[in-house]
């Protein structure tokens, strides 16, 4: 943390807010000194998504007072109140508009009220460079958003987000950003990027909220960090000082029971498929072959196409060549659509649940009896009452929180979320489950209880790909593992070589692979 008046950016005392007889948040006290990122942990539920709704004005507290730079201010805040005291956010989804280019994006709210009705996009687009540039990032402006990778548009999101913030002269070089899980669906690389610019930020003397699941991350970028448990205090911790496992002990009021590390030696099982030629993406002539019972991990460092195998095997992105057998049947993987390998027993839980696994508008019961809706035609209409019935029980086997088939999926938390898909996905009986950052987004709790789901399947002699960026969650589920650089498989671990450490410095050997191929 830098040296920065001692007066807080943000001083939060006994903030307290129920709904419907539930306490969501119980005396809370929140404090955020300038020139600090200070990190907001907890469970799914834990209070962190209420209590960052009553800064922006979104939920009414019955208790609580709030400073801003020393200064009270009146609670309830009104919706967009937060604007003017120097606040910003970036939430998860980032609030941008992908059919805008990345210039529109940007000036989006001076756009809304043009001072004039002439807009000059060259002078826009020259300008927006140089704001790229303040904060050492490079950004086309006449880019569309949808063409942007990933951490392209979550470095947009927060350079809009603190412009906006500094627009107000008495906030310029002092305001507060808060980023609630803005790193959910980026690489390691992209996070590192992101992380870069936060610091850039902070230097300034503003302060950043840094709301997230991922403890790495927490203990790389934040100076303190308070952590919230059934809407209540639970401690806050200087980061540079925290015991190993103090967060996790904060976070669940208890030590974490860690799943035990389970690597079977597969080699006498029998094989379940065989991918033969796998060419797409960034793959090149992939071939390997997966056994009844096994977890299989695929790694690597970003861009070295392990990420794509999940999709291309499901005929969710379409190869140049390549053939799978998968329990005796042999298919041309060129001509895969998703409805075959369904029917071929596979089954994919993308990295993206919320765009690319789930509707979120739609309840519950909807969502998980999706694949299987058929057998619930009568020949009239749908038999709803059984849907229920059976979304009710695989929530209950999944242990999907609140249990409530009725509630749509949007409002679940995101580890609820996760194992609200795996209840879906086990209701067709697949036997090669495909995996892409299966624990993306979800808590420490939720985390382990879909680690043991995993392996559990794998017991009942599910096959099982998991292609993760998450060495940690590898070693802890996986029996081999392979490492790719460059579209094809760099090295093979197995045993008691799945570990952590091994598969990091796997990972990174590619890169002086690399050099000294270049050299």
């Amino acid at each position: 943390m830098a040296d920065h008046p001692s007066i807080p950016t943000l001083s939060i005392r006994g903030l307290s807010k129920t709904f419907g007889g539930v306490q969501a948040l119980k005396q809370v006290d929140l404090t955020i000194m300038p020139g600090e990122v200070h990190g907001l942990l907890g469970e799914n539920g834990s209070g962190k998504s209420t209590l960052i709704k009553v800064l922006a004005g979104f939920h009414q507290p019955e208790e609580g007072e709030l400073e801003i730079h020393g200064t009270r201010v009146k609670l309830p805040l009104n919706a967009g109140q937060f604007r003017g005291l120097g606040m910003s956010f970036v939430h998860q989804d980032l609030g941008l508009i992908p059919s805008l280019t990345v210039v529109e994006n940007l000036r989006i709210a001076e756009l809304a009220q043009p001072k004039s009705w002439v807009v000059s996009w060259g002078k826009e687009r020259m300008r927006a460079r140089k704001t790229f540039a303040k904060y050492g990032i490079v950004l086309d402006p006449g880019a569309r958003v949808s063409d942007l990778l990933p951490v392209e548009r979550a470095l947009l999101a927060i350079v809009r987000a603190v412009e906006e913030m500094r627009a107000d002269a008495a906030h310029a070089e002092r305001g507060l950003l808060i980023l609630d899980e803005p790193t959910v669906y980026l690489p390691k690389t992209g996070a590192d990027k992101l992380f870069s610019l936060v610091r850039e930020i902070v230097n300034t003397g503003a302060s950043v909220l840094f709301v997230s699941h991922d403890l790495d991350e927490v203990a790389d970028i934040t100076d303190r960090v308070t952590v919230l448990r059934d809407g209540r205090n639970a401690g806050t911790v200087v980061t540079s000082e925290a015991r190993p496992g103090e967060f996790v002990e904060l976070i669940i009021g208890r030590r974490l029971t860690v799943l035990e590390a389970q690597h079977h030696d597969v080699s006498g099982k029998e094989i379940r498929a065989s991918v033969r030629g796998l060419t797409g993406g960034s793959l090149e002539d992939l071939s390997f072959e997966l056994h009844a019972g096994e977890v299989l991990g695929v790694t690597g460092l970003a861009g070295s196409g392990f990420e794509q195998i999940p999709y291309l095997l499901f005929g969710a992105w379409r190869p140049q060549a390549g053939r799978i057998t998968l329990d005796g049947n042999d298919l041309d993987l060129t001509r895969m659509i998703p409805s075959r390998a369904i029917a071929l027993g596979m089954a994919l839980i993308p990295a993206d649940r919320q765009k690319d696994g789930s509707v979120g508008s739609l309840p519950i019961v909807d969502n998980i009896t999706l694949q299987v809706l058929p057998k619930y035609f009568n020949g009239v209409k749908l038999d709803r009452r059984a849907m229920v019935a059976d979304a009710q029980a695989g929530m209950t086997e999944f242990d999907v929180r609140p249990n409530n088939a009725k509630l749509t999926y949007g409002s679940l938390s995101g580890g609820n979320q996760q194992k609200a898909l795996l209840a879906k996905w086990m209701q067709t009986g697949p036997s090669l489950l495909l995996l892409h950052e299966p624990t993306q987004g979800v808590d420490v709790g939720a985390r382990q209880q879909i680690f043991a789901m995993i392996r559990d399947a794998a017991a009942n002699g599910m096959s099982v790909v998991c292609a993760s960026s998450d060495y940690e969650q590898l070693a802890a589920i996986c029996d081999r593992v392979f490492v790719f650089s460059h579209g094809r498989i760099l090295s093979l671990l197995s045993g008691a070589e799945v570990t952590k450490e091994r598969i990091t410095e796997q990972c990174y050997n590619s890169l002086s692979l690399e050099e000294s191929v270049v050299s």
